[in-house]
């Protein structure tokens, strides 16, 4: 039962920061789209104000729920993961050359973005389980063994970006617990005894896009087209922007998908460096005020539950700016709270909710 006393510990500037930027996600959609020639493009803004709705009743139902009754489940919750990842190689919608999304009705999600979420509670709870051997670098093989079946199960999809985004927050939840970097070296050498059958894996596009980031210019009216446009937008907001509604770049559809993987590009052409960063800083203080939460709290599981989803949100951002930015190549990360989606904006606000309950929690366990 939810305690009314635990709103006295509620982080509300942590909360007033996750809807403010949700709210700038639904403009920048809208303004990157309003010139659109399709019906769809120019009403995405609306769709986009539904998952934010869901998103946020999400968030606040996530503190209702102590966090230590949700652990008793997280294996199961994994488990569950791991079968929607197989159904959805099976029975899945495809859409853009890619088979990713389950259709229920008249809904349709995205399994790979829950499985981000649920790994992060298998470690939790597999780690808290194992507390009194994290000494020992075996006790890490059944997590890592788990993490690449996952990854490779959303490569097949094929989701190169999210497959690697798992195998950093595992990653990264492992050196937080201290393994010693010495332990990744044959890892490091097996990923690159592997890299040829890797890339025989891949798909033609995603060839493409790799290829274009080692060389530019290799492709520019086609697979470098992408990166090519989204560092003239970029380029073009100068120091101050464009202003809003004045985004040339984006509105006249020169940039493509700017609703979802390049929108950081349009918020750059409209509001410039000054405005970029300040958006920057506001992940920066959502990423830190989650490691805070984690650095607090004394349970074990919600420390590692608070660090691997601060890690998740602050992997997701270096990728996706640096990816607008030309820095990495276009692997198809979304931006968390400002990018178009339903199962992305669900399973944020999700996590945030469950920083928040922690936080509220932090001295009563």
């Amino acid at each position: 039962m939810f305690d009314r006393r635990l709103l006295t510990s509620f982080d509300w500037g942590f909360a007033a920061t996750i809807l403010g930027m949700a709210a700038l996600g639904i403009l920048t959609i809208y303004s990157g789209n309003t010139l659109a020639t399709s019906a769809f493009r120019q009403t995405l803004y609306l769709r986009q104000v539904t998952w934010v709705c869901v998103g946020v009743g999400v968030l606040f139902l996530a503190c209702t729920v102590s966090y230590r009754n949700l652990a008793r489940f997280a294996y199961v919750i994994f488990g569950l993961s791991l079968c929607l990842l197989i159904v959805v190689l099976v029975l899945g919608k495809v859409g853009l050359g890619a088979q990713r999304w389950i259709r229920i009705g008249g809904f349709t999600f995205q399994p790979s973005e829950f499985t981000k979420l649920a790994l992060i509670f298998f470690l939790a709870r597999y780690f808290d389980d194992h507390r009194e051997e994290l000494h020992r670098p075996k006790v890490m093989l059944l997590p890592a063994g788990l993490t690449l079946l996952c990854a490779l199960l959303v490569l097949k999809q094929p989701d190169l970006g999210t497959a690697l985004l798992l195998v950093f927050i595992a990653l990264a939840i492992m050196l937080l617990l201290g393994l010693h970097w010495r332990y990744l070296v044959p890892f490091a050498v097996g990923g690159g005894v592997l890299t040829p059958l890797l890339w025989a894996f891949l798909k033609d596009y995603q060839r493409r896009r790799i290829l274009v980031f080692l060389n530019p210019d290799l492709d520019p009216l086609g697979a470098s087209y992408h990166i090519a446009q989204s560092k003239i937008a970029v380029g073009s907001g100068g120091a101050f922007g464009k202003g809003w509604l004045a985004a040339s770049q984006s509105q006249l559809n020169f940039l493509p998908m700017n609703h979802t993987d390049f929108l950081f590009a349009v918020l750059a052409e409209q509001w410039g460096f000054l405005g970029s960063l300040v958006v920057l800083l506001l992940y920066a203080y959502l990423i830190t005020r989650g490691l805070q939460i984690a650095r607090d709290s004394t349970d074990f599981f919600a420390s590692v539950l608070a660090a691997g989803i601060s890690a998740m949100l602050g992997i997701q951002v270096f990728i996706n700016v640096a990816m607008v930015l030309g820095m990495l190549p276009v692997v198809g990360i979304p931006l968390p709270l400002l990018s178009y989606g339903g199962s992305s904006m669900v399973v944020t606000m999700l996590s945030l909710g469950l920083l928040l309950n922690i936080h509220m929690r932090r001295f009563m366990y």
